[in-house]
């Protein structure tokens, strides 16, 4: 005999989390931004995700970052524990007038995708 406990809430507290996420997962795809030198670097956090799937866009001055992380196919195995979050993720950055968005830059390696935004070379320069 297996007993299992019920607990009425747990779907709902599951999906609550996949939704809005928690802190420990969000429901987005976590970043770091920073300036070094003469750009912007913006790290995007998407293990396991096929780099194929990851769409860059920019439209006046806003940056889309879609990219897709495929579950496991239920034809070939019995799921039996669904943790890691999958699906499709996006997050939209407003970046700033002074930045040469011609000049973006993109790197995905092991899991981390790089964005590297130069600096206008009008706006670095200081008028007196």
């Amino acid at each position: 005999m297996v007993l299992i406990r019920t607990d009425p809430f747990r779907d709902l507290d599951r999906l609550t989390q996949q939704v809005f996420g928690t802190l420990a997962r969000p429901a987005s795809m976590p970043m770091d931004a920073y300036q070094s030198g003469d750009a912007f670097i913006v790290h995007f956090d998407l293990p396991g995700v096929d780099p194929d799937t990851v769409d860059l866009n920019v439209e006046r001055n806003v940056l889309t970052v879609r990219a897709e992380r495929l579950g496991p196919d239920a034809k070939e195995a019995d799921l039996l524990v669904a943790e890691r979050p999958h699906g499709v993720f996006s997050r939209q950055l407003f970046l700033g007038e002074s930045l040469d968005l011609e000049k973006i830059s993109a790197k995905y390696d092991a899991g981390v995708l790089t964005l590297h935004i130069p600096v206008m070379e009008e706006a670095g320069q200081s008028t007196s």
